[in-house]
């Protein structure tokens, strides 16, 4: 441990009397482990607002222009996630500063049909939404003579249908040659060949059926497992971004619930922003300014911070944090995670030499206003190597190394 962790427990153990052996972290910014880098790629044909929508979530910024293929090499952005709770944390802890979670968007390049077979960019763009947890689907929702549509007309649900049939198309050709390598094992009766083969050819048979992998339900953890580790294109958790015009950002229109009908069967989320909006309010230097522009949409909040919440639920992950008056900060974690695997986000031997966590609910910390109010009334709990984080949980771990 370094220098900074030890005199930190020194000065924690002289005031709260903590056992010589043990260490305790009350969130200081050092040696962060890497624990999340999971990514949300951002596809779709090209020219249907893939980069202007990139360009407002992250502080990179992707090349913009009215032509295709505009973006070859993919952008990477990470990005804020917006949580109203640290600014009520912060109101009442008053630290030295705040730090957010984040979460990382890839721009990947357009895709056109023939891309499972190499076509245009298929490869690169094939191999780029390989490396990627989750996938964001921009279709364009919006009529704009001055926008050239790739095929010539808008329509989101053929749009959708192009990717959706590439992406499948090469996931067939994954699955069937693992199929080929155990079916000769799984007709001889090796059991773990014929498990394999049996759920090999439910997904071919879903594939074929012009359906995505992610709509097999695995029959068990062994299945499950198994999907897994197929890597499948097609299986990796989808939201559905309906790119509109500024009069259908809050009614919607006719290609949205097209959009709709079509994905009712895939277990997805579907989501209406503006880019064009989202663009304008990008440019606005203040807060004040951008509030204005909102009101005058009839707009809550930026349609960036629906979508970054969204893609962060959308990766399986939530947040907890750690509150003192240095620092009030957001970490995050899968759900179900425990609370050993919390305090590893933190630092490596956290998770090694945990002890034990001391934790308030959201809720009962903002309730009640200080964690010396929540001790008093009962409302921190000490919880063991088994405990699962819950959403906001306010957390102070302590351990041995």
């Amino acid at each position: 441990m370094g220098t900074t962790v030890n005199n930190l427990s020194e000065s924690f153990i002289s005031l709260f009397g903590v056992n010589l052996f043990e260490k305790c972290y009350f969130c200081r910014p050092i040696q962060i482990h890497e624990f999340m880098a999971l990514k949300c790629g951002i596809v779709g044909l090209p020219n249907v607002g893939k980069s202007t929508l990139f360009n407002c979530l992250s502080n990179a910024k992707a090349q913009s222009a009215n032509f295709p293929f505009c973006t070859i090499e993919p952008n990477v952005g990470v990005i804020t996630v917006p949580d109203e709770r640290l600014t009520k944390l912060e109101e009442l802890v008053n630290p030295e500063r705040v730090v957010p979670t984040t979460v990382e968007i890839v721009d990947i390049a357009g895709l056109v049909k023939g891309a499972s077979k190499g076509e245009g960019l298929g490869n690169q763009f094939l191999g780029n939404i390989r490396e990627t947890d989750a996938i964001i689907h921009v279709l364009r929702c919006f009529e704009d003579d001055n926008i050239v549509h790739v095929d010539g007309n808008v329509d989101p649900v053929r749009d959708k249908e192009v990717i959706d049939t590439e992406l499948q198309l090469k996931d067939l050709d994954t699955v069937e040659k693992r199929y080929e390598k155990v079916k000769k094992a799984a007709q001889t009766g090796n059991k773990d060949a014929k498990k394999q083969a049996e759920l090999y050819v439910r997904i071919i048979e879903a594939l074929e059926a012009g359906k995505s992998a992610r709509t097999v339900e695995p029959a068990n953890d062994d299945e499950e497992q198994l999907l897994d580790e197929l890597q499948l294109l097609t299986a990796k958790p989808i939201l559905y971004l309906c790119n509109v015009d500024e009069g259908s950002v809050k009614t919607g229109n006719q290609h949205v619930e097209e959009v709709k009908a079509a994905v009712k069967d895939e277990n997805a989320e579907v989501l209406m922003l503006g880019a064009a909006i989202e663009a304008d309010i990008s440019e606005l230097e203040t807060y004040e300014e951008r509030q204005m522009f909102l009101e005058e949409l009839d707009l809550d909040e930026p349609g960036v911070n629906k979508l970054i919440k969204a893609a962060y639920k959308l990766l399986n992950l939530q947040t907890y944090f750690t509150a003192g008056v240095k620092e009030v900060r957001a970490w995050t974690v899968h759900v179900g995670a425990k609370a050993p695997q919390a305090a590893g986000v933190i630092h490596t031997d956290f998770e090694k030499g945990f002890i034990r966590a001391e934790v308030i609910a959201y809720n009962d910390f903002v309730t009640l206003g200080s964690e010396a109010a929540c001790k008093e009334a009962g409302k921190l709990s000490v919880e063991g190597k088994e405990y699962v984080v819950q959403d906001g949980d306010i957390m102070h771990f302590r351990f041995n190394v």
